[in-house]
């Protein structure tokens, strides 16, 4: 059993941010459906053709988009995945739900070495089993995890798991700094187990260099309490996808002008938009999350060049000296 705390009360983990917690259900889901979904492409074909090989130095940083929730994040001496979904559906089965319509930026067997996978939480889209013993078998990297999901890798072969609760850290190879940092959300892979594990976002440290991964989260003030206690990342990855309907999805999911406040709050750098036009997990229209973030953005222009979007494969390189924080 865990420790109570203001996120867990002795049965499931609860969200401090929200005075009425959120435990979606199939009613939500059905309700959802029955007001209709706009129809998606079955494929995008992908334009962007990923270089892995990098000259990192001694402090550099490449962060390069794979889909949805998977970046590869490349630092010297260590190499990081977030989230990673190489499966073609993320759902209980292999033959029904959410089916990706574009291929990973990155095909798996032209993966470099993985030392460090992060999971910020069990749902299917974020926790995708298939690919995690892949990654398991072939690299045997070190998995990090909320509190409550070492048992469910465990039950997958996969042995080499550390659980974080929010704000605990560790020192991986390379002095890389890991800290498991507050998100809201919820969790659960079936209709027994809502709540019953931790949900996260991280933030990671080494040298002058810094990156938050939001994972899946709302908007909340988190977002400044992350800043206030970590500093201002000099890279967010944030999600700005899976948002409507906002009845069922403003607790869960931000929106892109939400997406933006996040930004601003943690005075990052630079962010980078996510969870958008791989699966189609809500109902907003596939390019509706992109066209969102341009109108957020054109009213507030000053950050234009500082909140973008990437191509699944597109890499960005982070110099040796740190990129301004936003103020």
């Amino acid at each position: 059993m865990f420790q109570l705390s203001d996120h867990f009360d002795g049965e499931r983990f609860i969200n401090p941010t929200l005075e009425d917690q959120v435990r979606p259900g199939l009613r939500d889901v059905f309700g959802m459906i029955s007001e209709g979904r706009p129809s998606w492409p079955d494929k995008v074909a992908n334009t962007a053709t990923p270089r892995l090989d990098h000259d990192l130095g001694v402090n550099g940083m490449a962060v390069t988009f794979v889909n949805h929730a998977t970046f590869l994040i490349q630092l010297p001496g260590l190499t990081i995945l977030t989230d990673p979904v190489w499966s073609d559906r993320v759902s209980p089965v292999s033959w029904f739900g959410p089916k990706r319509v574009r291929a990973p930026g990155i095909d798996f067997d032209a993966l470099p070495e993985v030392d460090v996978v992060l999971i910020s939480h069990n749902h299917y889209d974020h926790l995708d089993l298939p690919t995690l013993r892949k990654l398991n078998a072939r690299f045997s990297p070190q998995f990090y995890v909320p509190l409550g999901n070492r048992t469910l890798l465990h039950e997958a072969g996969i042995m080499a798991v550390t659980e974080l609760d929010w704000w605990q850290d560790v020192v991986a190879a390379s002095g890389v700094r890991i800290v498991l940092t507050p998100a809201q959300h919820s969790s659960g892979r079936g209709l027994r187990d809502r709540d019953r594990s931790l949900w996260g976002s991280y933030y990671i440290t080494r040298g002058s260099r810094s990156l938050f991964f939001g994972g899946d989260s709302g908007y909340s003030s988190q977002f400044t309490e992350i800043r206030e206690t970590l500093g201002a990342p000099e890279v967010a990855l944030l999600g700005m996808g899976a948002y409507e309907p906002r009845w069922f999805m403003k607790p869960l999911h931000m929106n892109p002008a939400e997406a933006l406040m996040a930004h601003r709050d943690l005075r990052a750098g630079y962010s980078i938009g996510m969870h958008f036009g791989t699966f189609q997990l809500a109902s907003e229209e596939f390019q509706e999350p992109v066209e969102d973030l341009a109108r957020a953005l054109a009213e507030d222009p000053a950050h234009a060049e500082r909140f973008v979007t990437m191509r699944e494969g597109d890499v960005r390189l982070f110099p040796r000296e740190r990129a301004d924080v936003g103020e």
